[in-house]
């Protein structure tokens, strides 16, 4: 089975490349200085028995500097190309060490349901665009999600975003702090 994403369609494209991303703390052109590979968001994450929201935003915005400029391809799975679910897959195994399903219909079905207002970053945000499939980001917080898009490859998108918000499905929280204490002891 195909593990198919929607992106966004041409009369409602969005800014050019990690133009969001660029504003984001961490990022190129934002107000901070990336992190040095000593200062590995990911290590720090899995070292600590609640990792604090900051930390978890930081090894996700590790993610995106990992993947940024990787074409979309519907069921790709790599660099060469990858899709929003086999991205999310990907970011939840080097991140957090937690597998997920390889599709949006079996990452749907993870977690608790959480409105959207309650957003974390690390939780699942899912849109039903036009078409046949469904479509994932992780959430990095400030209303910013990291996803691979059709028109853009992997980028850093606003929830606020006209398309993204009328399509809009619902939000999942896969990592609960007892989860991810857990899984620090395990490392």
């Amino acid at each position: 089975m195909l593990s198919g994403c929607a992106g966004s369609s041409p009369r409602h494209t969005e800014p050019p490349d990690d133009y969001f991303a660029r504003q984001l703390p961490g990022m190129p052109g934002g107000s901070h200085a990336l992190m040095s590979p000593v200062d590995n968001p990911v290590a720090q994450l899995r070292s600590l028995q609640e990792p604090p929201p900051t930390l978890i935003r930081q090894a996700l915005l590790e993610q995106h500097q990992s993947w940024a400029g990787t074409p979309y391809r519907l069921g790709g799975d790599s660099e060469h190309g990858i899709d929003c679910s086999a991205l999310v897959q990907h970011i939840y195994r080097d991140t957090f060490d937690l597998e997920l399903p390889r599709s949006t219909y079996g990452q749907v079905k993870e977690g608790r349901e959480i409105d959207r207002q309650a957003l974390q970053a690390g939780d699942l945000v899912f849109f039903r665009p036009p078409g046949p499939y469904q479509h994932v980001g992780v959430y990095v917080g400030d209303g910013y999600f990291l996803h691979a898009s059709t028109s853009q490859g992997v980028t850093i998108s606003r929830l606020d975003n006209s398309y993204w918000q009328r399509y809009y499905w619902q939000a999942r929280r896969t990592l609960e702090p007892t989860h991810v204490a857990q899984l620090s002891r395990t490392l």
